[in-house]
């Protein structure tokens, strides 16, 4: 199946096995789940979240500071 990934300026659609969760998909981005929100098909998830052929994934990195 094939989702749609976008992480800042970059967009990109990935081929996934099914029953992929989305902190499989952060993973094998060397993306770090702890620093970042995801959000599917504009709605905010959770990582363990499994995908769906279609979806569009938002990854959203999170500025820590003071």
């Amino acid at each position: 199946m094939e989702v749609t990934v976008i992480f800042g300026k970059k967009e990109e659609n990935r081929v996934i096995p099914e029953e992929t969760t989305i902190k499989e998909v952060l993973d094998a981005m060397d993306i770090s789940s702890e620093t970042v929100v995801v959000k599917r098909n504009n709605e905010i998830v959770i990582e363990e979240e499994f995908l769906v052929d279609g979806d569009v994934i938002e990854v959203i990195r999170v500025i820590y500071g003071g």
